[in-house]
């Protein structure tokens, strides 16, 4: 709670700002006091993501008006619109983003210093803290999350404009081969007044104010270093613990996306897992197996199924974890390292049956609204989740315990004695 309080002192952290780079310093100074390296490594974001995603969907928009008149140009500026925002999306390649000023931002890396390690963990958590808008409000929340639960797919508001987008390109296509009836432009309204309300939503949020970020993101920070000074405590044996503060998550993992790019010499994809911790602070442990937001893309692994196996046995026992899988629209930091091929997953907690995170994006993301016992629970998952990782990969490279293998040695003994 006191490093969340202290996050919450910097007043709005968002990417690339100077209270983001404060808080940023604060936090590696944190991690040197517990005796790790930590080195803050410049990167480069976009922080207007309203904007980026508003200039998509005008883009459609104007596209799919032009192709009354214009078939062949409107079809072009929605087909390109759909391309950029489907690569923007999956942090693969900006196009119109490209368009936007980039400022500084920066991660904090703290490697463990143990290249010998069999096996290598980066715990990640986001600095950065999002701005609010009117469709974020409790009211709209409540509603998306009665139609998330609704559909038997991942829903998810970026995947309502970027499917808007694809789907008037087959429209607009027939338009262009020179097919003109008053169906087609029926097919053509809803989609595009989908893109002109994204607009407008998009451009409230770029022009509302920045949220203190308690819960989302100052409870996944507060989490990583305590973890970080339990492991250090308390050495895996045979993993190579490190320690990644982003910044530019909530621009689209702009951080997450520049630490693997920039590390991908040491990140062995068969040897590497990322654990990501994102809204901590209130409900009960998720823990994610599928996310994207325009494609579901499935982060199964060794580690979501340890992941499973402690809630399987959780559930059986005490059920203090209150631990569940997890499959959403919505992308964390996890993705990037997914797309690269890292094994990853994102531990957040959740109120039963909601779909986002408790005061997500709203002014009411105080400290004061952080639950103790869902920090406490998030921790522990993790940490159980650490130890069973450790012996695993123990087991695999050969150095940790074969208990079958000794059983049948003392098998073997018993019967000679005898």
């Amino acid at each position: 709670m006191e490093i969340v309080r202290e996050l919450c002192s910097f007043e709005g952290r968002l990417a690339g700002t100077d209270a983001e780079r404060r808080a940023a310093n604060r936090m590696a100074e944190r991690l040197r006091d517990t005796g790790r390296r930590a080195a803050i490594e410049p990167i480069h974001v976009q922080p207007q993501i309203g904007l980026v995603y508003a200039a998509h969907c005008a883009l459609g928009f104007a596209g799919s008006l032009l192709a009354v008149e214009l078939p062949v140009v409107g079809f072009a500026l929605v087909l390109l619109a759909a391309t950029s925002m489907y690569l923007d999306l999956n942090a693969r390649l900006y196009l119109v983003r490209r368009l936007f000023f980039r400022r500084a931002s920066q991660n904090v890396v703290s490697n463990g210093g143990r290249s010998d390690a069999s096996a290598r963990l980066v715990i990640t958590a986001h600095l950065d803290a999002a701005r609010t808008g009117a469709v974020y409000s409790p009211k709209w929340m409540r509603l998306f999350e009665r139609c998330a639960n609704a559909v038997p797919f991942a829903l998810s508001p970026s995947r309502v404009l970027f499917w808007s987008l694809a789907y008037l390109v087959p429209v607009l296509g027939v338009r262009a081969a020179g097919v003109d009836s008053d169906l087609l432009s029926v097919l053509q309204l809803p989609a595009t007044l989908v893109l002109l309300v994204g607009v407008f939503a998009l451009i409230d949020i770029e022009l509302s104010p920045i949220v203190p970020g308690a819960n989302d993101n100052a409870s996944g920070v507060a989490t990583a270093l305590s973890l970080a000074a339990e492991l250090k405590a308390e050495t895996p044996s045979n993993l190579d613990v490190w320690i990644v503060l982003t910044g530019g998550e909530e621009c689209l993992m702009q951080g997450m996306r520049s630490f693997v790019r920039t590390h991908r010499g040491e990140l062995d994809r068969s040897s590497t897992y990322l654990l990501n911790l994102d809204s901590v602070g209130a409900g009960d442990v998720r823990f994610e197996v599928g996310e994207g937001p325009a494609v579901t893309y499935e982060l199964g692994s060794r580690l979501t199924e340890l992941c499973a196996a402690i809630a399987d046995a959780d559930a059986e026992g005490p059920n203090a974890f209150r631990a569940a899988p997890l499959r959403h629209g919505f992308a964390t930091d996890a993705l990037p390292a997914r797309l690269a091929g890292i094994p990853a997953t994102t531990i957040t907690c959740l109120a039963p049956g909601a779909m986002v995170p408790a005061n997500y994006h709203t002014a009411a993301d105080v400290p004061e609204a952080i639950e103790p016992e869902a920090l406490d629970r998030a921790h522990g998952f993790a940490l159980e989740l650490i130890r069973r990782l450790d012996a695993d990969v123990g087991r695999s490279a050969g150095t940790g315990p074969k208990p079958k293998r000794a059983r049948r040695r003392r098998v073997r003994a018993g019967a000679s004695e005898r």
